[in-house]
């Protein structure tokens, strides 16, 4: 019998339903949760309808880390619900100034081994240091702290086996660049990516962390490094070595497919707008005039990463076109940065220092100028994500970016007239939990503070048995949570769905024309059911179940596409939305919008590997057949017909 990948043996430890064989549906115990605030209210406010008095979860924790700029009252209104019903309900509460949640957590409380839900993408973060780390929307989540199992494809396990070691100016992201300029940002949902191979030994924690922050953007389930010794240097410098525990794969275990990375080979490389799969080498894109950097995000905002960008720094100034902001991770990093001198010599240099917060990242500040380049060390670089519309992002390591500071060009860091830093893991980080709250030991003697900008659960209908659909837009390929909800200023409507759903595709609208959310709504009122057909890769990036609750707010009930990412397809099952998939491309070329599609006896054609017909009408009169397919399992059929899994509670 072959060996066990490192993710087989944890999801093998946690397997509660399901035959361990990939493709297959399974259910997995799930140890740790983790919600941010944009996310956090809806979740808790579905834990809230589910009657749940008490997390059931061994460690559950709520950060503050997204809506943080406070413009007007929702975000604080939405902090003070947060805290006061995690207080009720046993959950930690890390306070806004804190960190983002994926640095946090790594620091402070990720163990080996175990399994970690977030309703944040990026949760894989943690799967640095051996967790099996899960992105997924806020019911799910809410579904893991009430004591549920997490529903997942078992995954086929890609092998990344890696030799050498970075050389001088080369960096992690480099190494996930280069991964992603082989995988793509497409095709691989119901895969998960370990790291294997000598080269995994010269690469810390926070260098580990980067690349599985990223492996987010691959579309796979989750990303993983062994847990060693250097995993467990990292957790005694935080104090917390008595949770280490040695982690790996056996040496003859088989993964569906390895890909060998020579790091000593890579060089510095760049995502290029408007994807993360866009790569290009920074020395192709020399004399690129840049007007704006920033070094920050959950992927590149660790001590070592900061500490490296001081050091080029000291004695240096920015260069007097660009405009420089640095973002720590997380308070831990911000302190140490402070007592060992290096914010100090950041300040001088003529940095912004920004908050310990998510910020630029989703749009939330620091937005550039127009028609302007931006050089960023964050995950994403979708089309207006920064907040400035027609954006021009390029994705770096925390080393070029700051080469490219000191130049105001686009810069590869190797030819700066100076060596590469060193960093070593310090013997003790500061630790300091004061600012996660804990709950109170009894809650129902806690008052849950609800204000008015907060509205209620999301609530969707049975499932007709016939679906009268008019196709409310047709779009392409790789449509992002971003293009569908978008964020930055938008954010504090979270909390209040029928304020958000206004904005459903608002990147689409046409000025003089009724937009997405009056058409939908119109549908709607009229009794009938609006559809969106997309083409491949639909639902990408972020976890936000956003995109499926307001879209079912105004009526969707149907997605039909050539491929839909996992947690988005997750969140249109939770919310009652029907994912369908084309069997043809000539009938997703035909397609068009405002045309009619009708699907009858709905219960009866939802059946395993059965195909859906359905009737589509032209609005000039033009009438044909074509057929769809769908991968639901039969617990998706039973939720999608029960109008949504809350409507299961109760």
């Amino acid at each position: 019998m072959a060996g066990q990948t490192l993710v087989e043996k944890i999801i093998g430890a946690h397997l509660v339903e399901g035959e361990a064989t990939p493709g297959s549906e399974v259910q997995v115990r799930i140890d740790q949760t983790l919600c941010q605030d944009a996310t956090g209210t809806m979740a808790f406010l579905e834990l809230e309808a589910m009657g749940v008095e008490r997390v059931k979860t061994e460690l559950s924790v709520q950060y503050i880390d997204h809506n943080t700029s406070q413009f007007g009252p929702e975000n604080q209104n939405d902090h003070l619900y947060l805290q006061s019903v995690t207080a009720a309900k046993g959950v930690l509460y890390s306070r806004a100034g804190n960190g983002i949640c994926h640095q946090v957590h790594l620091e402070r409380f990720g163990v080996p081994g175990k399994t970690l839900l977030g309703s944040d993408s990026h949760t894989p973060t943690n799967g640095g240091i051996g967790m099996l780390a899960i992105g997924a929307g806020g019911l799910d989540v809410a579904v893991a702290m009430a004591g549920g199992a997490f529903k997942m494809t078992y995954p086929r396990v890609i092998g990344v086996r890696l030799t050498g070691q970075l050389g001088p100016w080369v960096a992690a992201k480099d190494a996930i660049l280069h991964v992603l300029s082989i995988l793509s940002t497409k095709g691989n949902v119901g895969a998960a990516v370990e790291y294997f191979g000598p080269g995994i030994t010269s690469l810390s924690v926070p260098e580990r962390a980067t690349i599985t922050n990223m492996g987010a953007e691959l579309g796979v389930t989750s990303s993983v490094f062994p847990s060693d010794d250097t995993t467990r240097t990292f957790l005694v410098a935080q104090d917390r070595g008595d949770c280490w525990q040695p982690l790996t794969a056996d040496e003859d275990a088989v993964y569906d497919r390895v890909i060998e990375v020579d790091l000593s080979s890579l060089e510095p490389l760049a995502a290029c707008p408007s994807s993360p799969g866009n790569i290009a080498t920074v020395a192709s894109l020399g004399g690129l005039t840049v007007s704006q950097v920033v070094v920050g995000s959950c992927t590149n905002s660790s001590l070592k990463d900061l500490t490296m960008v001081a050091r080029v720094l000291e004695g240096r100034k920015v260069h007097p076109d660009v405009s420089l902001g640095i973002a720590p991770g997380s308070r831990q990093v911000l302190e140490m940065l402070a007592l060992n001198g290096d914010l100090a010599v950041l300040v001088k240099a003529g940095a912004r220092i920004l908050e310990s917060a998510c910020g630029p990242c989703i749009g939330q500040g620091f937005s550039p100028a127009s028609d302007s380049v931006s050089v960023r060390t964050f995950n994403r670089n979708f089309l207006n994500r920064t907040g400035t519309k027609n954006d021009e992002c390029y994705l770096v390591s925390p080393e070029t970016a700051i080469a490219t500071a000191l130049t105001g060009t686009l810069t590869d860091p190797r030819g700066l007239d100076m060596a590469c830093p060193e960093w070593s893991m310090p013997e003790r980080f500061i630790t300091d939990d004061s600012m996660v709250v804990a709950p109170a030991a009894a809650g129902n003697s806690i008052e849950i503070i609800r204000k008015a900008t907060i509205g209620d659960p999301p609530h969707c209908t049975a499932y007709p048995d016939v679906l009268d659909g008019s196709v409310l837009l047709k779009v392409g390929d790789k449509i992002t949570t971003d293009h569908i909800m978008p964020a930055g200023t938008y954010l504090k409507l979270r909390s209040n769905i029928p304020n958000y759903a206004q904005v459903v595709f608002e990147c689409f609208n046409e000025d003089g024309h009724p937009t997405f959310a009056e058409r939908a709504a119109a549908v709607r009122d009229s009794g009938r059911h609006g559809v969106v057909v997309a083409g491949d890769s639909y639902g990408q990036g972020s976890s936000r179940e956003h995109a499926a609750i307001c879209p079912m707010h105004l009526g969707v009930r149907a997605v039909i596409a050539r491929s839909i990412e996992r947690i988005h397809s997750a969140n249109l099952i939770n919310f009652g939305i029907l994912p369908l998939l084309f069997a043809g491309e000539s009938d997703y070329a035909k397609i068009a919008a405002d045309d009619d599609i009708r699907i009858e006896g709905i219960r009866e054609q939802l059946r395993p590997d059965a195909p859906v017909l359905a009737s589509v009408r032209s609005p000039d009169g033009q009438y044909w057949e074509c057929t769809f397919r769908h991968d639901l399992s039969e617990a998706d059929v039973e939720v999608i017909l029960s109008g949504g899994r809350l409507s299961m509670f109760g």
